[in-house]
């Protein structure tokens, strides 16, 4: 029990201090392109636990999850659009995108999620893929593939103030979402992933648990769709690709499933190399085809890190324990031995 104390308090700690370092990280480095690049990871970051959520919680894999974020995106920079710009008017597009995607989410759940598996993979980017063909064709409102720019409140010009916003966003979620899995219903939700059948035999009604956290995801992935429009400042039909929700797969699983904590850090990798890669074809040709690089650095991660970084860490802390635990009984059975 002490022990688990002991590391829930160093959790905390260690965790106000990442909030701390980030928080003040513009005082004392200022660079705007870091500053962008950071705000993109913490957005990709909430983007991703949302993910991880699905996938590391409830054992749900879905091809569609972009189709949320593009909601957020493109309901804040419709507003933004036709109207003045405000603040208000900006705390109600977020929160019209916020219940947009919770019914949608409600909706394509009710109906898809008593498929198993590929199937509902499958169906969810089938679903994604009529957002994607809307936003292309509802021109009088998206403006196409050409997408449209927007106004933001001015507050939000601030670049500094719009990373702290992100930051926030970050934080906010990784501890909504760590309470909410460690929740019974949470419990719950990862007793369906290991066994969904023996949960059905328990009486627990899997289908209203399975809406219930596809709900909360596509809440999420919304506010981060918001989140990203803004940081553009710009909307297109790219926030409804496939791209989308697999960097949001990749994220997850680079980082580490069912952590929370590893699509933070896969945030933070998959960012970085798409931005240094890409850098990189200025400095000699081969690096214009930086996406294939992007693949081989995919494909190193998953061979060394399988678990992820974060689920490596995890069980390599944990051989070392049970490590110790073996080494510390075995002398006590050697001291017994010789009294």
């Amino acid at each position: 029990m002490n022990m688990n104390k002991m590391s829930s308090n160093k959790n905390i700690i260690v965790f106000i201090l990442f909030a701390l370092v980030l928080a003040l990280w513009p005082s004392f480095y200022d660079s705007r392109s870091l500053l962008i690049l950071l705000t993109q990871v913490f957005i990709f970051a909430g983007f991703a636990m949302s993910y991880d959520l699905l996938l590391g919680f409830t054992g749900i894999v879905s091809f569609g999850h972009a189709m949320f974020f593009g909601i957020g995106a493109y309901m804040t920079g419709v507003f933004m659009k036709q109207f003045e710009p405000t603040t208000m008017l900006l705390i109600v597009s977020i929160l019209a995108g916020v219940v947009a995607a919770a019914v949608v989410s409600y909706i394509v759940g009710l109906l898809t999620l008593r498929l198993k598996s590929h199937f509902y993979a499958m169906l969810t980017l089938a679903l994604s893929g009529l957002f994607l063909v809307l936003a292309e064709k509802w021109r009088t409102v998206t403006y196409g593939n050409d997408g449209f720019t927007f106004g933001v409140p001015d507050f939000l010009k601030d670049r500094t103030t719009f990373y702290l916003i992100c930051l926030g966003f970050m934080l906010l979620t990784y501890l909504l979402l760590k309470r909410f899995t460690q929740s019974p219903l949470g419990r719950v939700l990862q007793g369906i992933r290991e066994n969904e059948q023996r949960v059905e035999s328990l009486g627990y009604q899997v289908i209203q648990y399975k809406v219930v956290v596809s709900v909360m995801a596509g809440v999420v992935a919304s506010v981060a769709g918001s989140l990203y429009g803004l940081s553009l400042r710009y909307v297109n039909t790219s926030v409804f690709a496939m791209d989308i929700t697999l960097d949001a797969l990749l994220m997850t699983i680079i980082g580490g499933v069912g952590t929370l904590v590893g699509a933070i850090i896969g945030s933070g990798v998959i960012e970085f190399a798409h931005h240094w890669l890409s850098d990189l074809s200025d400095v000699h040709w081969i690096f214009e085809r930086w996406i294939i690089f992007f693949g081989i650095l995919y494909i190193l991660a998953v061979i060394f890190f399988p678990q992820g970084i974060v689920g490596s860490w995890y069980k390599w802390r944990a051989n070392r324990k049970m490590a110790k635990m073996k080494k510390s009984n075995s002398i006590a059975s050697k001291k017994q031995a010789s009294s």
